[in-house]
C-alpha cells in the first residue's frame, strides 16, 4: 500500500504510483510531498548537505511487518523539471517515485555499474511512460 502525505497544494493522480508501488513491493511505502525549503532543512539534517534536492528515500530496516521506508519528493523541482524536460508534473514525480522505490529496494546508482538506471528504464517502458524519460540528462 503507499501511503501518501502531501504538505502542499500540488494535486496529481496516483493511480500510476499505487501500481507501481504494489508491483514492487508487498510492504507499505511511504510518500511525503513538501516544498523546496522543507527539504533543504530535511538534506541537511539527515544527510549534512546543506542545499536542497529532488527526492529522498528513507529504507527502513527489513524486518517482518514493517514498511519499506519513506519517499519524499520535492514539489518545486517537479516544477523545474517538468519545463526544463518537458514533462507533465504526473510524469516528473512519477520519475522521483521509481527512482526513491529503487533506492527503498537497495538500489544505489552512486556504486552500481548502472543496474539501478536499468531498473528505472524497465519500468518506464512497462508503464508505459514517455521514453523520454529515460534520456533525461541533467547537467
Amino acid at each position: 500500500m503507499l501511503d501518501i502525505q502531501n504538505h502542499t497544494k500540488f494535486e496529481f493522480d496516483d493511480e500510476t504510483l499505487q501500481k507501481i508501488a504494489q508491483k514492487y513491493s508487498s510492504k507499505d511505502v511511504e510518500l511525503l510531498l513538501i516544498k523546496d525549503g522543507d527539504m533543504r532543512e530535511l538534506n541537511k539534517n539527515s544527510r549534512g548537505i546543506d542545499k536542497s534536492t529532488d527526492v529522498l528515500s528513507f529504507p527502513l530496516e527489513h524486518m517482518e511487518h514493517t514498511p519499506l521506508g519513506s519517499i519524499v519528493i520535492n514539489i518545486d523541482k517537479i516544477n523545474e523539471a517538468s519545463c526544463k524536460f518537458f514533462h507533465t508534473k504526473d510524469e516528473e514525480l512519477t520519475l522521483l517515485f521509481i527512482h526513491g522505490l529503487l533506492h527503498l529496494l537497495g538500489y544505489d546508482h552512486e556504486t552500481d555499474s548502472g543496474e539501478m538506471r536499468e531498473k528505472e528504464e524497465e519500468i518506464i517502458q512497462e508503464f508505459n511512460l514517455p521514453k523520454s524519460l529515460i534520456v533525461r540528462v541533467e547537467g
